[in-house]
């Protein structure tokens, strides 16, 4: 596996395929999909037939969405599930319209700061009871469904049903990941679920989970509710209480998802949507306002200068994100300002052209101016869909309740504990930051493009690095997935780390030497990684032919489909 992602970093980046039939590059691995009635792009080639099967039922962009989400809960448990969260993008064609769902869950209404602090901590640990937060995915799905759907919820979830009593074939890159749920094997009820014969599967090995077969039945026929105020909910209270957890049944009884209002900046003609916190989406924004005023293009793709401008960026919009990027219920959050164009103005005058910076201060706009799944689909009537879905690391807590099949998040971990006046301080009921982002791009008012980049802190970077690639150097959606990627790491957090050295940057292979060494010498600290460049999916509708364009990147066991 190791041998296969090295070989993939260096196909992408060193011309060694076909090429782009948009721009006649030869920088991607394989050619777009091309399709006129329906598309869709996952991370498991199953599941992306699971949601055209939907499409070809006259289902919606939605209810395929939902349908392969679903599936990915058994065929991808590594980096979804039922215990965790969701967030969407819609667009709505009839309307012109694009709406925002948070569907992320809140912590623990029974646990408070002062629990911790008994405990001697000063982080929330990744693993075990402390880190649960309510998961909200399930809710996701309903308020999804409720706006958008055109099918019984019972034949979304059908063929998810059907998988897990069968089961699949665990295709190559999961199976990898996989492997690292060996470490939670004395975790209530993991073992049982994800282990089977006491060790993980591996690819081609044919996986089942009749327990969340059951679970999904039951949400099929129950509805919400199942989920939130049934079975599920009290199985998990009764769970909680018998191994040191703290959600509760009204916990779950209460988790309300939020419709919000995506916001947007423009970057060279091109309105790009994210969604507000609890999120990191508008770090994204951030750095391309910061980046609109340098002419990337004429530096060259790759480039010592250019990568230099994108890491110093990304630098100054996480400071900002460590400060501010919190819970909206809970905090005066300073959306607008943190992504307007005059904040971004006063922001770049920190970055010395030549010169890495060690540490850059959070900014104070209100003076200036007062482990996850991504999956995207579009249907026959243009409506397109932008989703992603994740436990947060890997198989979350580890912590699997009852019967259920499904482990729960472990989301709670990234809440700060130290500093009561910090944004992200723990507080019962209080959503935390978080990492996982949808992206939507339009133009002129009309959808453009659909697209996400999961992977924890590359989402953003991922998310400003795809859209640079089109548009300032005229890449297509699939090129401008594979193009080799750098991935900045050591930033300050909102849980309390602190950036004081400048971090450091990964590059994949293909990045040329000299540009390595012309980076070095501006004070970069650069490592070598052959993984955590995160996973992308795109549509891109091309409005001149009518068509869809869609893109799955080799990084990953994902696939474009369409018909």
């Amino acid at each position: 596996m190791l041998k296969r992602i090295m070989l993939v970093s260096l196909l992408a980046a060193a011309s060694l395929w076909g090429g782009d039939r948009l721009t006649g590059r030869n920088d991607a691995t394989r050619s777009a999909v091309i399709a006129r009635n329906g598309v869709a792009a996952t991370s498991q080639p199953l599941a992306t037939q699971v949601a055209l099967d939907i499409l070809k039922k006259g289902g919606s962009a939605v209810d395929a969405a939902i349908a392969a989400n679903a599936a990915l809960t058994l065929m991808e448990p590594t980096g979804c599930g039922l215990g965790g969260d969701l967030y969407a993008i819609v667009w709505n064609q009839e309307e012109g319209k694009l709406y925002g769902l948070n569907a992320s869950g809140r912590s623990p209404r029974s646990l408070t700061l002062d629990e911790f602090r008994k405990r001697g901590l000063q982080r929330i640990p990744a693993f075990g009871p402390l880190s649960l937060s309510v998961p909200g995915a399930v809710d996701g799905w309903f308020e999804l469904h409720g706006k958008f759907g055109k099918l019984p919820m019972e034949e979304l979830l059908e063929p998810a049903i059907e998988y897990a009593r069968a089961g699949f074939p665990l295709s190559e890159v999961i199976a990898y990941y996989w492997r690292g749920g060996a470490r939670l094997a004395r975790n209530p009820n993991f073992a049982k679920t994800f282990l089977p014969d006491g060790r993980p599967p591996s690819e081609g090995e044919i996986f089942r989970n009749p327990d969340l077969a059951n679970t999904l039945e039951g949400i099929a026929k129950g509805g919400r509710d199942y989920f939130y105020r049934g079975k599920v909910a009290k199985t998990i209270d009764e769970f909680c209480k018998k191994n040191g957890c703290f959600l509760t049944e009204r916990d779950l009884r209460e988790h309300t998802s939020t419709w919000v209002e995506p916001v947007s900046t423009s970057y060279r003609g091109y309105d790009v949507w994210e969604l507000p916190p609890n999120g990191q989406g508008i770090a994204a924004l951030q750095m391309l306002n910061i980046l609109e005023a340098y002419d990337l293009a004429s530096m060259g793709h790759n480039s010592a200068d250019a990568l230099h401008l994108l890491v110093e960026a990304k630098k100054i919009a996480f400071e900002d994100r460590a400060k501010y990027y919190s819970d909206p219920e809970f905090n005066q959050l300073p959306v607008q300002q943190l992504i307007s164009k005059e904040y971004a103005e006063f922001r770049r005058r920190l970055i010395d052209p030549r010169r890495a910076k060690r540490r850059y201060p959070a900014g104070d706009p209100v003076l200036q101016d007062g482990d996850t799944i991504y999956l995207t689909v579009a249907d026959k009537d243009r409506n397109i869909v932008s989703l992603i879905q994740s436990n947060f690391r890997g198989f979350g807590s580890g912590y699997v309740p009852d019967g259920l099949g499904f482990s729960i998040q472990n989301r709670g971990e990234l809440f700060h504990l130290v500093d009561e006046k910090h944004f992200n301080i723990y507080e019962p009921g209080k959503r935390p930051f978080h990492t996982i982002i949808p992206a939507f791009v339009t133009k002129n008012g009309q959808p453009y493009l659909s697209f996400g980049v999961m992977g924890g802190d590359m989402q953003p970077q991922g998310h400003v690095q795809v859209l640079v690639n089109m548009i300032d150097f005229g890449m297509g959606v699939q090129e401008a997935g594979d193009a080799a990627r750098f991935r900045h790491s050591g930033s300050s957090s909102p849980v309390g780390d602190v950036m004081t050295d400048g971090g450091q940057v990964a590059l994949e292979s293909g990045v040329p030497m000299e540009v390595l060494r012309a980076l070095t010498q501006r004070g970069h600290r650069i490592r070598f990684s052959t993984g955590g460049y995160g996973g992308y999916q795109a549509i891109l509708y091309d409005a001149k032919n009518d068509v869809y364009r869609a893109a799955s990147e080799s990084r990953k066991d994902g696939q474009a489909a369409g018909y």
